[in-house]
């Protein structure tokens, strides 16, 4: 059998584990639950024994892994020191060294968006391109950047965090970061729920948003309808983020703009309403970068992690 090698994303609830081959072919996955207890210390030796138990199961020795691959939720800079996990219950420690004690293998370890981009730029919505953007619109707003085909992780591992770019004065809410106006709070899940209710508040227009639960789901289903509420909603949420990859444009000047995380299931309609405000706000030569949906979903962050080991 030729080289494999394995790819880990560590979230929240659970952790996502896959075996590859070096041409991204999938050979398995599967998941273990994150036992975050005692902060979070059975973690990696839960993911030590659950390749081991895999390698066995495959009958895979060793000697034929290249090594593996891991994203963590947090800042992780150049030598595999995560600085700070707070939904895992990590402080600063070394994951790579810790990791490879445990399993005897190499391993590599990047911030999870970070992570997705990468995957995303080799199995997924950015194939064939070798400058990237990633931006994930969940809970939060997650960002990785691509130069050259390398992720961009800066001094603290904090690189591509564009979920904290300042994009507005005005706000008076705190974001989980500790800051003021950040594109969290404009164009995560809960972001644009914000917005809507603002916009119910702020007027007594008709609108379908009135009856019913208000989700980022919701919204874009209005939108989709004509709902003019809505609409201005997604126009509010739309200059957010076009504005802020625009800034991010002028850094890094990418082939294309990925969009995941959940919000991005709304389709082709979302990409309509942010690359509108893009190009208004782009430097010229920036304008013609392009924009795809994510492909790969939850898997993203498995994919990435192998290739960061290869």
């Amino acid at each position: 059998m030729d080289k494999v090698c394995v790819g880990v994303d560590v979230g929240g609830t659970t952790v996502k584990i896959g075996l590859f081959h070096a041409d991204g072919q999938v050979l398995d996955k599967w998941e273990i639950v994150t036992r975050k207890e005692e902060n979070g210390k059975y973690i990696l030796p839960d993911i030590a024994d659950s390749i081991e138990e895999k390698l066995s199961e495959q009958k895979i020795s060793k000697a034929q892994v290249a090594g593996i691959g891991i994203g963590v939720p947090g800042p992780v800079k150049a030598d595999g020191t995560i600085l700070k996990a707070v939904n895992l219950g990590w402080s600063i420690f070394n994951v790579e060294s810790e990791l490879e004690q445990l399993t005897g293998l190499k391993v590599k370890a990047g911030n999870d968006a970070n992570v997705a981009a990468l995957g995303e730029m080799w199995q997924g919505g950015g194939r064939g391109n070798n400058n990237l953007i990633m931006v994930t619109l969940g809970t939060g707003v997650g960002g990785g950047i691509i130069v050259n085909g390398e992720i961009i992780t800066g001094t603290n591992g904090a690189g591509g965090e564009l979920g904290h770019m300042h994009v507005e004065d005005n706000e008076i809410d705190f974001c989980n970061c500790g800051k003021q106006g950040c594109l969290e709070q404009m164009a995560s899940a809960t972001g644009v729920v914000r917005l809507a209710k603002k916009a119910l508040e702020a007027t007594d227009k008709p609108s379908v948003l009135r009856t019913g639960e208000i989700s980022a789901k919701t919204i874009f289903d209005a939108v989709k309808e004509n709902d003019e509420l809505a609409m201005e909603v997604a126009e509010k949420f739309g200059k957010y983020l076009g504005t802020a990859l625009a800034n991010a444009a002028a850094m890094t000047d990418p082939e294309i703009f990925v969009i995941g995380g959940g919000v991005s299931k709304a389709g082709d309609i979302l990409i309509d309403y942010i690359k509108k405000h893009y190009v208004k706000r782009a430097f010229p030569a920036c304008q013609d970068a392009k924009f795809s949906l994510a492909e790969l979903g939850n898997d993203a962050g498995i994919y990435g992690a192998a290739k960061l080991v290869l």
